[in-house]
Formats: C-alpha cells, structure tokens, sequence
C-alpha cells in the first residue's frame, strides 16, 4: 500500500525519486497529456525504503536495473494538482543503470506496465530551466552540485 494520504484537505505523499545522469543529460518522465515533467520515482510503500522504492519502481516502470550511487535531495513539496493539495515529502537518490547496454541509451523510453501516455526523456543539464519540470527547486541543486541539499518547494503560498 503506497504511503499517501488524506489529511484537513490535503493530501499527504511519500515520495522517493532518482536522477540518473548521462552525458550531461538527466532521465525524467512525463505524461504526454500533462504540461510537466518529474523526476522518475514513485510512491513509497508502508515498510518500504526510499532506496527499496526506487529501485523497484524503475524494474516496474522502465524494466531496468539501477544501483544508487548516491544521495541527492530531501524535498518538501507543497503543490497543487487536479483540485488536490499535496504535502509531499520527497527523497531523491542518485543512481546509475546497472547493465553496460543500458548505459548508453539516450533515446525515449517508454513505459513497459502499459501506462501508454507516460514516457522516458532526456533533457540536457543545461537546458533544464526551459523545460516546466517540478518541483522548480530541483534544477537549482542540480545546477550548484552540491548535494545532499534540503530544499523547500512550497507553491500554495
């Protein structure tokens, strides 16, 4: 059961993400019917890690194999989506794929759990800034590297 839940008009998620990096590029997805992209990742399970969570859900997602190389961000995120607030707290590790083969990829990927409307880019590091990517706050950590970083993203003020 994914740790999400309704909380005086909010809703309360457990995240954990990860970037995975290559020649220069950051893996992020979206939905092609949304106006946004994010980091790749999913919700945390009840008894679940956030190292655990990651790794499973790119098996689930992508079929892929990660190691985590590191630790990136913890994000407090306060957003709203589809009438819904969202308190979501938010760990974002950094890994690598774990097959030689799927190191060098640098095409589209697409979802293999049959989600069709959800896919896989890579969007250059220094072009981060013109995507709408969320939470905002990413891109400067990303930009400053220097990490881990606790970072604050609070839309609803």
């Amino acid at each position: 059961m994914d740790i999400t839940l309704d909380v005086e008009g909010y809703k309360l998620n457990v995240r954990a993400a990860v970037i995975i990096l290559h020649n220069n590029k950051i893996l992020v997805h979206r939905n092609v019917k949304s106006d946004h992209y994010a980091l790749i990742g999913g919700r945390v399970e009840m008894g679940e890690n956030s190292a655990k969570t990651v790794k499973r859900e790119i098996q689930e997602e992508l079929g892929k194999q990660i190691e985590l190389t590191g630790y990136y961000s913890t994000i407090e995120n306060f957003f709203e989506l589809n009438g819904s607030k969202y308190h979501e707290i938010m760990f974002v590790h950094k890994a690598e794929f774990v097959n030689d083969e799927d190191k060098k990829i640098e095409y589209t990927l697409h979802n293999i759990e049959g989600k069709e409307d959800l896919q896989y880019e890579w969007i250059k590091l220094d072009e981060l800034e013109n995507y709408n990517i969320v939470p905002r706050c990413i891109i400067e950590a990303l930009r400053n590297k220097q990490f881990p970083v606790h970072k604050i993203n609070d839309e609803l003020c």
